[in-house]
C-alpha cells in the first residue's frame, strides 16, 4: 500500500513526499500520540546494541535523527550514518544532531535502504532500523541490501510496530491507531492520508513470525523477535 495511492508514482516516491510534509510536526506527534513510550522503546534498541561495543553504525531510515542520536550518546566511540529518504526528515534530524554537538559522530545521508550505493559490502559492526522498514518499498530488497552492508557477525535490530495478539488489547489499539491517531495527527500535521496510512501500514506488515522467515530468507541468521508493551511494538535482530 501506498500513502497516497497514486498512480504515477512509487511506494518509495510517496513515502518521500508523506515525509517531507509531516517532517515539521512529526516529532510533536510521535512523542506525543505515544505518550512518550516510543522513548522507551528506542533505549530497548540502544541497551540491545551496546552489548556489542560496535565502532560503526548505520541507522537507516532515521528519520529526525532520535535512535542515532540516542546511540550516540550511549557509545561515545561510536560513529553512526544516518540515512533516510526524506530530505525534509533529514533538516528536522540535522538540527537535533548540532544542537546536542554530535555533528563529529553522527553523518547524516540521503538513501533508501533498498539501494545504498555509496556503501561498502561489509561496513557496519551494526544496522538499526526503528519504525521504518514497513516503508521500505520493497521489504526483501531492503533486508538483503541491509545484510550487505554488515561486517560478518554484524548485528541488525529492528524496531517496529506490531498488532498486539490479546483480542481486547488488539481492540483498543486498533480503535486507537484508526480513529483517534488520524483525527489528531491529520489536524496537526494537515495531512491526515499519511496519518490514515501509518496504522494502516501496521496492519499489512507481516506477522511477527513471518517477518523473521523473511530476515531469513534474507539471510541473517539467529533472527529473534522480543514483544514491548503488549505486542504494540517489536524488537527483531538478526547476525550476518
Amino acid at each position: 500500500m501506498k500513502p497516497y495511492n497514486q498512480d504515477n508514482k512509487t511506494k518509495s516516491e510517496e513515502v518521500r513526499e508523506m515525509f517531507d510534509r509531516i517532517a515539521p510536526k512529526y516529532d510533536l506527534l510521535n512523542h506525543t500520540l505515544s505518550a512518550g513510550i516510543d522513548k522507551l522503546w528506542r533505549r530497548r534498541v540502544v541497551r540491545i546494541v551496546r552489548r556489542r561495543h560496535p565502532r560503526r553504525i548505520l541507522d537507516v531510515a532515521t528519520g529526525t535523527g532520535d535512535l542515532a542520536i540516542a546511540l550516540a550518546r550511549r557509545l561515545r566511540e561510536t560513529r553512526i550514518l544516518a540515512v533516510d529518504p526524506s530530505a525534509g526528515m533529514l533538516a528536522e534530524a540535522q538540527r537535533k544532531v548540532i544542537r546536542e554537538g554530535l555533528d563529529e559522530r553522527i553523518v547524516l545521508a540521503e538513501g533508501v535502504a533498498e539501494q545504498l550505493p555509496s556503501v561498502s559490502d561489509a561496513t557496519f559492526d551494526a544496522v538499526t532500523v526503528a519504525f521504518g522498514v514497513r516503508n521500505f518499498g520493497d521489504l526483501d530488497r531492503g533486508l538483503r541490501e541491509l545484510l550487505r552492508t554488515l561486517k560478518p557477525g554484524g548485528q541488525i535490530v529492528i524496531l517496529e510496530f506490531s498488532t498486539p495478539t490479546l483480542p481486547v488489547i488488539r481492540t483498543l489499539y486498533r480503535w486507537y491507531s484508526h480513529t483517534i491517531l488520524p483525527r489528531i495527527g491529520g489536524t496537526i500535521s494537515r495531512d491526515r492520508s499519511a496519518y490514515e496510512y501509518l496504522p494502516a501500514s501496521v496492519d499489512e506488515f507481516p506477522a511477527p513470525e513471518l517477518f523473521l522467515k523473511r530476515m531469513a530468507e534474507a539471510g541473517f541468521r539467529n533472527v529473534k523477535a522480543r514483544s514491548l508493551t503488549l505486542g504494540i511494538a517489536r524488537i527483531y535482530t538478526g547476525e550476518r
